[in-house]
């Protein structure tokens, strides 16, 4: 079935020198009170004029959320205690960022190519500038990598995007349970020694549905309203509870 669409994609658009065209297996995430995590498939073909020459194409695919500036701040420790010493604002981060590729990374991309289209984790967060007193600015933004790959929310994925017969690609990107609502940015990179010689852009659209969306606006559009009753769920869960515990005593 998966070959079929390809063939589908592939006679689809008018052609180029060499083009890709793609797919998504879903273009809306619902994030619901149950939600914990999606897996996107993402395929496509990669279109020639000509014959297939010696040298290999690779992919490169990534899927970011939106950007957001980020505070990093660095504890130290203070007469036994550790506090926050110093901080860094990072310009614009985002919220979520997967890579997957056929192959190593600092092997078919190029520092060149790499600067020019923000592929690699660090060159897609943007970091202007840092206050003159911090001299090792570029340690907060491999902490904020850090912290964000270890809750899955930054992932290099190397040699996971399967092609064969350099024409048909695919691969699985996995979602985690905390996203953030927005468009989430998918681009697709084709590289011949390192170059990028093709791009693909598309979106997938992640939005909070049912309960979790309306407890959402409630909270940010009616905060009073949200706050009255937040307290008296709690006050009513506290009286259910005291009131159950009296009767499995009597």
């Amino acid at each position: 079935m998966i070959r079929f669409v390809f063939a589908i994609l592939f006679f689809a658009l008018p052609a180029t020198a060499q083009d890709v065209v793609a797919g998504l297996s879903q273009k809306r995430v619902a994030i619901t009170a149950s939600f914990d995590g999606s897996e996107i498939l993402i395929f496509g073909a990669v279109k020639r004029e000509a014959p297939i020459d010696d040298d290999q194409v690779e992919v490169i695919i990534t899927v970011a959320g939106p950007s957001e500036p980020v505070t990093v701040r660095r504890k130290s420790r203070r007469l036994g205690i550790w506090i926050n010493t110093s901080a860094v604002e990072v310009d614009a981060a985002p919220s979520f960022y997967s890579i997957a590729t056929t192959g190593p990374l600092n092997e078919i991309l190029t520092h060149t190519s790499d600067f020019r289209h923000k592929i690699s984790i660090p060159s897609a967060i943007r970091s202007v500038g840092a206050p003159q007193s911090i001299s090792d600015a570029s340690r907060f933004t491999d902490a904020l990598i850090r912290i964000r790959k270890a809750n899955s929310l930054y992932q290099l994925n190397e040699s996971t995007v399967e092609i064969a017969d350099q024409t048909l690609f695919q691969t699985n990107i996995a979602l985690p349970a905390n996203l953030v609502e927005g468009s989430y940015e998918t681009r697709i990179f084709l590289t011949r020694n390192g170059k990028v010689i093709s791009t693909y852009t598309t979106a997938i659209d992640v939005q909070k549905v049912g309960l979790e969306r309306w407890i959402y606006n409630l909270a940010h559009e009616r905060p009073l309203i949200y706050g009255f009753l937040s307290l008296f769920i709690a006050i009513s869960a506290g009286w259910l509870a005291s009131a159950a515990f009296r009767a499995f005593r009597g």
